[in-house]
């Protein structure tokens, strides 16, 4: 498992740690069912608090991409239909919401647009 963390950049190192474990799981460059380093043990690898790895473990288990498993520590999830379940249930839930808020479709669909330009455009 390949990870680097840019203690200089703007984003938080959690955030950093995150987004590279994501991304190499839906990649496939981590296997579903490989079993990451405990939280103690990244860190130190990392220089990194363990408060901050376990936030990144935590986070990465909500999104679906890990399970933890108690003793049997940290495994990488089988992410492909994981994420695209969840991204449709977050959709779905927002669509719902913007609906009981009275938005229509155009005003619901700018409000995602805006949301992800930032997200990803930063």
């Amino acid at each position: 498992m390949q990870l680097s963390i840019d203690h200089h950049a703007a984003t938080p190192p959690y955030e950093q740690l995150r987004s590279q474990i994501a991304e190499q799981a839906r990649s496939g460059v981590l296997p579903t069912g490989l079993k990451l380093p405990t939280v103690r043990a990244l860190a130190e690898q990392l220089g990194l608090a363990v408060n901050t790895v376990a936030r990144a473990y935590r986070e990465l288990e909500s999104d679906g991409v890990v399970e933890t498993h108690g003793r049997r520590g940290t495994l990488v999830a089988a992410t492909g239909d994981t994420a695209h379940k969840l991204a449709a249930a977050a959709a779905t839930e927002y669509a719902e919401r913007v609906a009981r808020l009275g938005l229509d479709h155009d005003e619901a669909q700018a409000a995602v647009t805006g949301a992800l330009d930032l997200v990803y455009r930063g």
